[in-house]
């Protein structure tokens, strides 16, 4: 070890909460949350404030630093770091979109769509089966990836009835919310919490009644505002069937998540590592793909598919928001603004505070909430492993009370722009809030007095 890196690993954080950086950091943090929570009001894409505040934050703290003469090698130590931590969500989120994109444009949900529709199901069980498909595919794919495939496949089936959409995009949030914490690898928080080590795979399934009764109670309340009817089919409706190679881009998809999970588990390298494999095999995939002529109905030759045109029409902009906040609460950290949650910790108790958490990534959203809870480090007392259950849990159903709480709420705005907004979430967020409560009792019974999963 050189020493360089002694000296930067014995340097102690700085208290600069008071002083004019962390002010104006925290000034600044607070005023692009507010035009994050009105994106709808100003049209201002959540992306920007949330980059604007995460770099300008370290950029401040940069002429703190040089201003004062301090040891810029610690900023820089810790920026590496917090890089390491932001890359391995960031190109995890980018496959799964990748992937997603490829399965659009091979006409899976398309297809998906028709099966459902030409059934002759109703709104309702159309609500309950898109929400099933939720809670069970996002601890596979993760929590956003769910959300924008189901979705997707609600804007296919009746994209002009908001009484239809709107309560079933709710469900699909809480759903792949609730889906998502009980798999390592379902919600960017349980991603966080998994690669801190502050659990095992095993930990996270002792989850599941807790997530299930929750979500359940919850898409009762919300069946009940959906219309009766049927959604629009033609009778002579053609049949869509998904395109070529689109089997087995589900297949390397699955790959690529088992991988993720395989390579985590076992070889402890990043979740991203095995997603970014995944990626090396659709791209090999599609090179061959693109290498067979295809001719289509008419007997023109079909346009070849490219990986880049996937990537092309993924939802850089939520990518780019996790950045800017991960970045933000990351300085915030750095100045020393974090250290208020372990006082809250020591002070009114590991269960309240972890309840607590729920409320607060409703409006902060639950990715920064939770990096702040790990940055924090705080004592769980002696009861650890249920508390860090706790508090995932929460984080990720809290997530739910308000449309912006989450990855996956983020994620459906985006892609259900003007019909699933904040002030639509509201009007329904009462019947997340039970369901909320319903997932913390079961908690509560399953692990402080049966003590099963403890």
């Amino acid at each position: 070890m050189t020493d360089a890196v002694q000296a930067v690993e014995t340097v102690q954080h700085l208290d600069l909460t008071t002083t004019w950086v962390g002010i104006l950091s925290f000034a600044i943090f607070v005023i692009a949350y507010y035009f994050i929570a009105t994106e709808d009001k100003y049209n201002i894409n959540k992306a920007k404030p949330a980059l604007f505040a995460g770099t300008f934050i370290f950029l401040l703290i940069g002429v703190y630093y040089a201003v004062n003469g301090l040891d810029g090698n610690h900023l820089h130590h810790e920026i590496e770091l917090l890089i390491v931590e932001i890359a391995g969500i960031f190109f995890f989120l980018f496959v799964a979109m990748t992937y997603i994109e490829a399965m659009i444009d091979r006409n899976v949900f398309s297809a998906l769509r028709y099966e459902l529709v030409s059934k002759g199901y109703d709104y309702k069980k159309l609500f309950w089966i898109t929400g099933l498909l939720a809670f069970f595919i996002s601890p596979i794919a993760d929590n956003l990836t769910t959300a924008l495939i189901l979705s997707t496949v609600l804007i296919t089936i009746d994209k002009d009835n908001k009484a239809f959409i709107v309560p079933s995009a709710v469900n699909i949030v809480v759903a792949a919310n609730a889906g998502g914490a009980w798999s390592p690898f379902g919600d960017i928080t349980t991603l966080m919490v998994w690669v801190d080590g502050k659990g095992t795979f095993v930990d996270f399934l002792y989850l599941f009644p807790a997530a299930v009764l929750g979500w359940g109670v919850t898409a009762f309340l919300l069946s009940r505002f959906i219309p009766n009817g049927n959604p629009p089919f033609a009778d002579g409706e053609k049949r869509v069937e998904i395109s070529a190679g689109g089997k087995v881009i589900i297949g390397l998809f699955t790959v690529t998540i088992a991988t993720a999970v395989l390579s985590h588990q076992l070889l402890h390298l990043p979740a991203m590592w095995g997603m970014m494999f995944g990626l090396a095999l659709l791209k090999l995939y599609v090179y061959k793909m693109s290498k067979k002529v295809r001719y289509g109905s008419d007997g023109k030759v079909c346009e070849r598919v490219n990986v880049f045109s996937f990537i092309s029409k993924i939802e850089n902009d939520t990518l780019l928001f996790f950045f800017g906040i991960l970045a933000a609460v990351g300085g915030l950290h750095f100045l020393g603004f974090l250290e208020y949650f372990t006082a809250l910790y020591a002070q009114f108790g590991a269960t309240t505070v972890n309840i607590g958490v729920g409320f607060l990534s409703s409006i902060v959203d639950n990715v920064p909430v939770m990096s702040a809870v790990l940055k924090s480090s705080p004592d769980m007392g002696a009861n650890a492993n249920a508390q860090w259950m706790l508090v995932t849990l929460t984080a990720g159903v809290g997530g739910s009370l308000i449309s912006f709480g989450s990855a996956a709420g983020v994620g459906v705005m985006g892609k259900l722009h003007g019909v699933y907004t904040f002030a639509s979430h509201m009007k329904l967020s009462w019947t997340v809030l039970i369901g909320y409560f319903v997932s913390v009792a079961v908690w509560y019974v399953q692990f402080q007095i049966l003590g099963f999963g403890a």
